[in-house]
């Protein structure tokens, strides 16, 4: 477990400096309309996004509540996987070191139930 908190602070870290950096340094606008203008840029939105959804749908899964689990994903699709490096950075920080808290999150105990 160590191992991924590492990995995921690591992604949150190089995540906020590349965001930084195009936030500074780019133009979202002219950056945005030279990727869309190309077949492949198109495409790698597209595998993005459908990333962000299949994430997503993870992120629901686990949530206690129907706001959290909005304003995660809300947060998802605006700020990509910045958004899933800091939320599985706080789900391993909150999982008390178990994997089946980590994965299963609030749904843990009914899965669980289902399973007995």
């Amino acid at each position: 477990m160590k191992a991924a908190r590492i990995i995921a602070l690591l992604g949150l870290l190089a995540m906020t400096a590349v965001l930084v950096n195009g936030f500074v340094n780019g133009s979202f606008t002219e950056d945005g309309g030279e990727l869309l203008a190309n077949p492949w840029g198109i495409v790698s939105l597209v595998d993005l996004y459908v990333g962000f959804i299949l994430f997503s749908l993870w992120i629901v899964f686990r949530e206690k509540t129907v706001l959290a689990a909005v304003a995660w994903v809300v947060l998802m699709m605006v700020l990509g996987f910045f958004t899933a490096s800091l939320y599985v950075f706080l789900a391993l920080q909150s999982s008390g070191g178990s994997w089946l808290n980590f994965f299963l999150g609030a749904r843990r105990d009914r899965v669980m139930e289902k399973e007995a």
